[in-house]
């Protein structure tokens, strides 16, 4: 069996003051690329990994959509969930 994931993950820090956006890929239960906001870049962990994360930090293009996740898919959908997370007593 073969298993493949993709996780995305928003840190907030004091609301959307600070956010930190994380993608990683998973395969087998074993991380091979991830992409952290903060640095900006992707990482690999594994020899197929760093070729991929190679590859997808040499394009600008890739790089400027996985940076701009922070505010589209993190803050985003921080204001939609707030209300129904934080404010609920």
């Amino acid at each position: 069996v073969f298993q493949f994931m993709l996780k995305g993950e928003c840190h907030f820090i004091n609301g959307t003051e600070k956010v930190r956006f994380v993608l990683r890929y998973i395969y087998n239960r074993m991380e091979f690329v991830r992409f952290d906001s903060d640095v900006g870049l992707h990482v690999g962990f594994s020899p197929y990994g760093e070729f991929n994360a190679q590859n997808w930090n040499s394009d600008p293009e890739e790089l400027e959509y996985r940076r701009g996740q922070v505010d589209t898919y993190c803050r985003y959908n921080y204001q939609v969930s707030t209300p129904f997370l934080v404010e609920r007593r």
